[in-house]
């Protein structure tokens, strides 16, 4: 119990606080979207630059950490994709938001703060790992699928189809931070401890201002309809994904127990808001993906805890 009262809640309570803030007590929606703005395109990239700056990229990267996590996430997105399809009979690209729902874990937003508050900033290594590819990977596999789905009979070149999918991760300012991050880290620059001072004065507020727009953000979405479909892919994000990661990590790659729980802990969190930018990119089942969103967060409370319990 100690777990969900000291770990757990605080950062679900920032999340609350912005839901409440939007709800009643007339934080604007604009408002919301200057936080969400400020973090997602200034603070978060700056963590992240930040974080893998200083990375030991050597002894992050564990195979087995990795493989782990990925796994259990494309099989999550198999899991979304043909439940879709032959349970709800949803059209392709329909089902490829569905899997996408489940493959794309909130490993920033709530990830991080949830692994530091239980273990420590020491703990955070192999989250920044699993991060630094997280976005990319995942958006050039979904984007790169939605357009192929989308374009079948059309006669798009595999160049323009590269071009696409290039240009929607590359000009993601996450993504932008991450690759900024791993010049400063390979080629061994040096910034001025000025910078490193004024760029650790952002990534602090980084964290509670994106929980806090995410609170804001959620409210704008109600759970309606299709409540077999949401409650599926909230299952998979919240269960499935963390529990194959957790038998690879455990049975087949024996991790050490930070990587275990870098690994476990970064799958089992929700979906991303960005699962839902991503169907309404597309304009494709946007209700499912909005509110299995806010249903697997509020959800996570619960399951996230035990899987505090679960790991060692």
């Amino acid at each position: 119990m100690s777990a969900l009262l000291d770990v757990i809640l605080p950062v679900f309570l920032i999340i609350g606080f912005g839901y409440v803030a939007v709800r009643w007590l007339g934080f604007k929606d604009t408002a919301v979207d200057g936080v969400m703005s400020f973090a997602q395109s200034f603070a978060l990239p700056l963590l992240l630059f930040a974080s893998i700056a200083r990375l030991d990229l050597g002894k992050a990267y564990d195979a087995g950490l990795m493989l782990s996590f990925y796994i259990g996430a494309f099989g999550g997105f198999a899991a979304g994709f043909f439940a879709a399809r032959i349970l709800f009979a949803r059209p392709v690209t329909d089902s490829i938001a569905f899997g996408f729902v489940a493959l794309f874990s909130n490993s920033l937003l709530l990830g991080v703060p949830i692994t530091e508050r239980a273990y420590g900033t020491a703990a955070l290594e192999g989250n920044f790992a699993i991060i630094s590819i997280h976005a990319p990977v995942f958006y050039a596999f979904g984007i790169t699928l939605m357009e192929l789905a989308r374009s079948r009979g059309l006669g798009l070149s595999a160049l323009t189809l590269a071009k696409q999918v290039a240009s929607a991760i590359l000009t993601q300012p996450l993504v932008i931070g991450i690759l900024c991050g791993f010049v400063v880290n390979l080629a061994g620059l040096a910034l001025p401890g000025i910078a490193w001072s004024a760029i650790d004065m952002v990534i602090e507020a980084a964290l509670p201002a994106a929980l806090f727009g995410l609170g804001g953000v959620l409210c704008r979405y109600r759970p309606e309809g299709d409540l077999r479909a949401i409650a599926l892919l909230s299952t998979i994000s919240l269960v499935l994904h963390p529990a194959i990661t957790w038998v690879l990590a455990t049975q087949v790659f024996a991790l050490d127990t930070a990587g275990l729980r870098s690994a476990v802990l970064t799958a089992a969190m929700a979906p991303g808001v960005n699962a839902y930018v991503f169907a309404n990119l597309y304009g494709v089942a946007k209700r499912v993906a909005a509110s299995t969103v806010l249903l697997a967060t509020g959800l996570s409370i619960i399951s996230v805890w035990v899987w505090l319990q679960i790991l060692p």
